[in-house]
């Protein structure tokens, strides 16, 4: 697979397993950008993700500035200040699309530095859905479009 999930700085071990599961089961790599909210290890992970973590690929990133020296496409980043619908965006083969933090969202930086800012579209009133919800939807889309679903 070529696309991958990044998330920064993530407040919840709940919900970086779930994106570890989510990962393992569609043979997505998932990079974790520290600090965490957190107390990070291998082992809460482990547990959040249930017997997932064996099979996820995960890569750990110190900070922001040495998760883009790795990046080896584009980055999308998924925001609820997006200008691209998600029906609307296109992806491509190597992209990485990033999650903020729950409680801070993406760094201005990261913003800076987006190849393609995208938002879920939601209906009116409603603020932003769950993080690990968020990068289901996102990198459903991203897979159909790129059809490279495992099988």
């Amino acid at each position: 697979m070529s696309v991958r999930v990044a998330l920064h700085q993530p407040d919840q071990p709940g919900n970086v397993g779930s994106v570890l599961r989510l990962g393992a089961c569609l043979r997505v790599g998932v990079d974790l950008i520290h600090p965490c909210g957190f107390a990070f290890s291998r082992r809460a992970v482990r547990r959040a993700a249930m017997d997932y973590g064996e099979l996820a690929s995960l890569a750990e990133h110190a900070n922001y500035v040495a998760f883009r020296a790795a990046l080896p496409g584009r980055l999308v980043l998924l925001t609820t200040r997006g200008a691209t619908a998600l029906p609307a965006a296109r992806f491509e083969p190597g992209d990485t699309l990033l999650l903020g933090s729950e409680s801070a969202g993406a760094p201005d930086e990261a913003h800076a530095d987006a190849d393609l800012r995208v938002r879920i579209p939601l209906a009116a009133g409603a603020r932003s859905l769950n993080l690990a919800l968020s990068a289901a939807i996102a990198l459903g889309e991203a897979l159909r479009q790129l059809e490279e679903w495992p099988e």
